[in-house]
């Protein structure tokens, strides 16, 4: 049988060449990555590893430190796990520390500055490490631990997944996103449906998928259980590394008789624009069925690591121009890095949201995990672009989140109900 690209990457990165999903291989990573939470302990590790010698980082050049959770510091806890970050990053030289004022969400970041290309075995301790899939990397999360090790020895430890497939065929309908897609195939397989494995996603309808849709879906592969979600790069992947710089790469593609564990078709055509219900991802619903409950918010959350990237906000402001924001809701915009603020306020992106009412914030994580910029108080609701809304994910454990895509949330937070742009006019 032939083998699949998450396969064909992670045997080029161990020295046994005849292992097939099942085996397991030590590998060496291209790439490293963590940020102000998951740092401080990965850096702790790696000191117990080289306590005693004069040894440094593998390389200085392949370690990426993003403190992007709870910055701006937003208390003394929260400074003192940066000045961590900070004092290692000078001390061992370390070339990519992205300080407050550069950095950006780690996972629109990245890509952006073109530290991530096909063929890499990237790793991350962050669960949403997988975002990089969409490039054709094979990107995973990693505990703190084993990032430790990895930042030490340049090694880490993998069984290789088998694969799924996912084949999107037919077409998009009206809003409907890379977000809701992935809504959708979560919704069907089940929080657990991709335990340990590739999620491939294929088919003629991710080959017309811009970059930042295939990054949402491989984003929230982790929400599905997935090791890794991976789509094989194209001409728009090489495209976008193009424009971002990216070069010297590898780019690997699927055998045609590779053997998957399974293989779904999704036909696109009946996906309408979803939300995730609380308190799981996999509780999608179709917008024609969500406007008719009228559910109310009080917040809606627009950017994170899944849906904070240009395109995210050209279709939030496309919504919101001239119109303005529910007086009973907090809109919050998050822009993905300091450039994507910057070429938002360059197309006017910023005077759009402020006239409608809205709040634009800095580049944080923030409100994704109940850090800062935007806590739920308990009995409240937001509908929010992010990518988990478990009990207590984004504030009080009373609280609750849909999930929804920058369409979705847009409109919603001028109805002040959950609902689409399709449904604006009506009464």
């Amino acid at each position: 049988m032939g083998l699949t690209i998450s396969e064909k990457i992670l045997r080029d990165h161990c020295d046994k060449k005849n292992v097939v999903a099942g085996d397991f291989i030590l590998a060496q990573v291209d790439k490293c990555l963590a940020n102000d939470i998951t740092a401080p302990i990965a850096i702790d590790v790696f000191e117990k590893i080289i306590a005693g010698t004069d040894k440094g980082v593998f390389d200085t050049k392949r370690i990426i430190l993003t403190p992007d959770h709870f910055t701006p510091n937003k208390d003394v806890a929260s400074a003192n796990q940066c000045k961590i970050l900070r004092e290692f990053a000078h001390n061992k030289k370390i070339v990519n520390y992205f300080e407050v004022g550069r950095v950006g969400i780690e996972h629109c970041l990245i890509p952006e500055q073109g530290l991530v290309v096909p063929g890499e075995l990237f790793i991350g301790a962050d669960s949403h490490t997988c975002t990089y899939g969409a490039l054709g990397a094979f990107s995973t999360g990693v505990g703190s631990t084993d990032l430790g090790v990895a930042m030490a020895l340049g090694e880490c430890w993998f069984k290789i997944p088998e694969t799924m497939k996912f084949v999107y065929s037919g077409k998009l309908n009206d809003w409907v996103s890379g977000k809701d897609l992935i809504l959708y195939t979560i919704g069907q397989i089940g929080v657990d449906g991709a335990t340990y494995k590739a999620m491939e996603f294929t088919g003629e309808v991710i080959d017309q998928l811009s970059m930042p849709n295939r990054f949402t879906m491989c984003n929230m592969a982790i929400e599905a259980g997935g090791k890794n979600g991976i789509i094989p790069p194209d001409k728009i992947t090489e495209e976008y590394l193009k424009q971002v710089g990216a070069t010297d790469y590898k780019i690997y593609d699927s055998d045609k008789n590779a053997e998957y564990s399974d293989a779904i078709e999704m036909d696109c055509n009946k996906i309408e624009p979803q939300v995730a219900f609380p308190h799981l991802p996999e509780n999608s619903k179709p917008i024609s069925e969500v406007d008719s409950l009228k559910v109310e918010i009080n917040q809606s959350v627009i950017g994170s690591c899944t849906n904070g990237r240009m395109e995210d906000l050209r279709i939030a402001a496309k919504i919101l121009k001239n119109k303005k924001i529910h007086p009973t809701i907090r809109c919050i915009i998050i822009p993905g890095t300091q450039n994507i603020y910057l070429q938002a306020i360059k197309e006017g992106l910023i005077e759009v949201f402020l006239n409608a009412g809205a709040i634009v914030s800095t580049p944080t994580c923030g409100p994704c995990l109940g850090g800062h910029m935007g806590i739920l108080a308990a009995g409240e609701k937001a509908i929010s672009t992010t990518n988990r809304n478990f009990v207590g994910r984004m504030g009080h454990v009373e609280s609750q989140v849909y999930l929804s895509s920058p369409a979705i949330a847009a409109a919603s937070a001028i109805k002040g109900y959950i609902t689409s742009p399709q449904y604006l006019n009506n009464p």
